[in-house]
C-alpha cells in the first residue's frame, strides 16, 4: 500500500510540476496555482505504464492501480 501511494504522490507532484513548467517567465512572474487538476485516465494510464516498465512498480501493482483508474468516472 505504501508504494501505491507513494506512486501517486509520485505521480502527482510530476503533473504539477509539468504544469507550473511553461508558467513562469522571468523572476518576476507571478503564478497562480489551482486548487484542483484534472488529468485524463489516457494520461494516467500512460504514466502508470511507464512506471511499469521502468520497474518503478510490479506487475500486480500495476494492475492493481489500472484497475483503479478504470473504475473512476470519467
Amino acid at each position: 500500500m505504501t508504494s501505491i501511494r507513494t506512486l501517486s504522490t509520485a505521480i502527482a507532484v510530476s503533473f504539477v510540476l509539468h504544469s507550473l513548467g511553461g508558467c513562469v517567465s522571468s523572476s518576476r512572474s507571478n503564478v497562480t496555482v489551482q486548487e484542483s487538476v484534472k488529468f485524463s485516465k489516457g494520461q494516467e494510464l500512460n504514466d502508470l505504464m511507464r512506471a511499469r516498465q521502468a520497474g518503478a512498480v510490479t506487475d500486480a501493482e500495476y494492475e492493481s492501480l489500472r484497475q483503479t483508474i478504470m473504475k473512476r468516472p470519467n
